[in-house]
């Protein structure tokens, strides 16, 4: 297995090295209530990008009308748009809400409408659909496919939580310890993806992602000492490294699901589906890498000595760059 990743490392390689920064999928979200027939507050979070101010823009109808003076809050993690808005007594039905520059990110955002009367209205943005119509109340099924889909494009966009479960899936022997390694890693975020959602505990996203890096970090040496015939804890025990470091990741997952500004209330569903769709997203990754491991065994592909040692440096190298690069942003953020 380890030697057959190595082609894991090179088709991957070209998109890794593309999004070194990693991780900045956290979704936007665009809240709509309404105060009277004609009248709504609109809140608009937008995440911070790489560390600067996210490009996407608001783009609200033109015969909305803005009253009073809007307002802009930053925070650690998104800067919050506040503005009070009259459609001029016409009807929102229809009506395109559009993000100009969303289409330059891999971020998403989640729109959600109030109404008076208590019905609830949601949808989503992306970067291939950077806009979102207006419409009336929605069947549960399409809300939790797009809670669904939130959960998905999160971790396949999180590539240091992929990354981390490719240096997992470079220390695995054996089927059943392969079963018990993904099951621990899957339960441990699933519980720390749960009390963080339903706010129970929290975690900084700067120190967060700074440990979520250093998790990566700490796992090439484990690969290289894998392919070298050596042992460790890790090695022998990786579902319980799995587990301890899965518990942080859980915290980083549900960044993409709180920043969604969401009421109380649907918490709990949405947890469930953007769960499933974290889990489905990873299981997608895990059999794409052991489809490519048999094919590459089948067709009996053999790598030069100086790829078997690459998928363990490229995890570590990632790993030290990620670290020392959210550790700056920690600390400057301190200053």
């Amino acid at each position: 297995m380890r030697s057959i990743l190595v082609g894991m490392i090179f088709l991957f390689n070209g998109f890794l090295l593309g999004t070194v920064s990693a991780h900045e999928s956290q979704p936007g979200s665009l809240e709509m209530k309404q105060l009277a027939p004609d009248r709504y507050d609109i809140i608009w979070r937008a995440p911070i990008y790489y560390g600067r101010p996210h490009p996407a823009q608001l783009q609200l109808p033109e015969d909305w009308e803005t009253i009073g003076q809007p307002t802009e809050r930053r925070r650690a993690d998104a800067i919050v748009f506040n503005r009070v808005i009259t459609t001029g007594g016409k009807s929102i039905e229809g009506k395109i809400i559009r993000f100009p520059g969303l289409e330059a990110t891999i971020t998403d955002v989640f729109i959600r409408l109030k109404r008076l009367d208590g019905t609830m209205m949601s949808t989503v943005a992306r970067p291939t659909k950077p806009w979102a119509e207006l419409r009336g109340e929605r069947p549960w099924y399409v809300t939790a496919g797009e809670y669904l889909g939130l959960g998905f494009h999160h971790i396949l966009m999180g590539i240091d939580h992929l990354l981390f479960v490719l240096g997992l899936l470079l220390i695995v022997q054996g089927r059943m310890m392969l079963l018990k390694t993904i099951t621990s890693f899957t339960v441990a975020h699933s519980i720390t993806l749960a009390i963080a959602t339903l706010g129970y505990a929290h975690a900084p996203l700067p120190p967060l992602n700074a440990a979520i890096a250093l998790s990566i970090l700490f796992l090439g040496p484990e690969v290289v000492r894998s392919r070298r015939g050596e042992t460790s804890l890790t090695i022998r025990f990786p579902w319980l490294v799995a587990f301890a470091f899965g518990l942080l990741h859980g915290f980083g997952f549900a960044s993409g699901l709180s920043t969604t500004g969401m009421p109380k209330a649907e918490l709990p569903w949405a947890l469930l589906w953007f769960n499933v769709g974290v889990e489905l997203g990873q299981l997608v990754f895990v059999f794409l890498a052991l489809a490519l491991a048999w094919s590459f065994k089948t067709l009996e592909v053999r790598w030069p000595r100086w790829a078997q040692a690459l998928p363990g440096y490229t995890v570590g190298s990632l790993g030290a760059y990620w670290t020392i690069q959210r550790t700056v942003i920690l600390l400057g953020g301190l200053f």
